[in-house]
């Protein structure tokens, strides 16, 4: 490189900052950047950063499975190197083989379950109905009525008392 080359870039590097690095992309397409540990013009050390320019570029509407597990690590520090293609394929081929091993094993055990309930060796479980939430303030009780009620031709001012009140007062 010549000197005024050299002297250009390191001006902008200065001023602007080193440029992004493209680092690798995904199968989805999007493309992963770092920019590396500088100064600033102010003698502040920046630390080295990571980002991903994603294929669909509207913010929060990202789903899980976006982005490869790998990538994700990388991109928040949890590794040090970016991910190769090779690594993002045998990781998820080993997630499809463990999804299909716990499929085959909750389907043996629902028949082992079903045999032993026929032969009498486990009772069946009991389904109960329980209505209402826990936080309810009637949980376990008889629910309030849902059906409105009026006082209109009956209502004396002065006379309502709090319900389970009762003669408290007169005791």
């Amino acid at each position: 490189m010549s000197r005024a080359w050299q002297a250009l870039r390191a001006l902008r590097l200065r001023l602007v900052g080193p440029a992004k690095e493209l680092v690798g992309t995904d199968q989805f397409g999007n493309k992963y950047y770092r920019v590396p540990k500088h100064e600033s013009r102010a003698g502040q050390t920046i630390p080295e950063r990571r980002f991903v320019e994603a294929v669909n570029r509207e913010a929060y509407h990202y789903q899980i499975g976006d982005f490869p597990a790998e990538w994700e690590a990388w991109i928040r520090k949890k590794r040090e190197d970016p991910p190769t293609i090779e690594e993002i394929l045998r990781n998820e081929n080993y997630r499809e083989e463990m999804k299909q091993k716990v499929k085959d094993v909750s389907e043996k055990d629902k028949l082992l379950q079903a045999k032993e309930y026929e032969e009498g060796l486990v009772a069946e479980p009991s389904h109960t109905q329980v209505k209402g939430h826990a936080s309810a303030p009637y949980y376990g009780k008889k629910e309030p009525s849902q059906d409105p009620t009026s006082t209109a031709n009956t209502f004396q001012p002065g006379a309502w008392m709090p319900p389970g009140s009762g003669n408290s007062q007169n005791k």
